[in-house]
């Protein structure tokens, strides 16, 4: 017994620790900050920082102990809208961070048209990921 609870402690700590280096990473990236900035509500940036740290200890909590949440398909609707709302942060993140979009519209000499290359490239990532849950890949 005592073997398992030292177990679920090493587990739970591991988790945290990782999901703190993830909320650093996020706030590092400039992710929260920006979505504060753009939503004209950067004196809540505290909270929302402690907000993010907390979500990520709830999915640890979550995927260590293999909680079952009995929240319904509307309850998934949202779970995947704020999940690819999430993820798409990331990306937007990521890739402003190594400045793809700079680089590669000066390499093809692009002059018109980043917008929409930039949102259909959203909306492909969209529907390729609609496709493959839909077909369950």
């Amino acid at each position: 017994m005592w073997q398992q609870i030292i177990m679920a402690i090493i587990g739970f700590s591991g988790g945290t620790i990782a999901a703190g280096g993830m909320v650093a990473l996020l706030i590092g990236l400039g992710i929260t900050p920006r979505f504060a900035g753009i939503t004209h509500t950067a004196d809540r940036i505290l909270l929302y920082e402690d907000v993010t740290m907390l979500g990520a200890i709830a999915g640890n909590v979550v995927q260590l102990y293999q909680l079952n949440l009995p929240v319904g398909k509307v309850g998934l609707i949202f779970y995947g809208l704020f999940a690819g709302m999430y993820l798409g942060g990331w990306i937007l993140a990521l890739a402003e961070m190594v400045d793809v979009f700079p680089i590669v519209i000066r390499r093809l000499k692009i002059t018109r048209g980043v917008p929409v290359i930039i949102a259909t490239i959203a909306v492909a990532k969209t529907l390729g990921s609609l496709i493959f849950f839909y077909n369950r890949w």
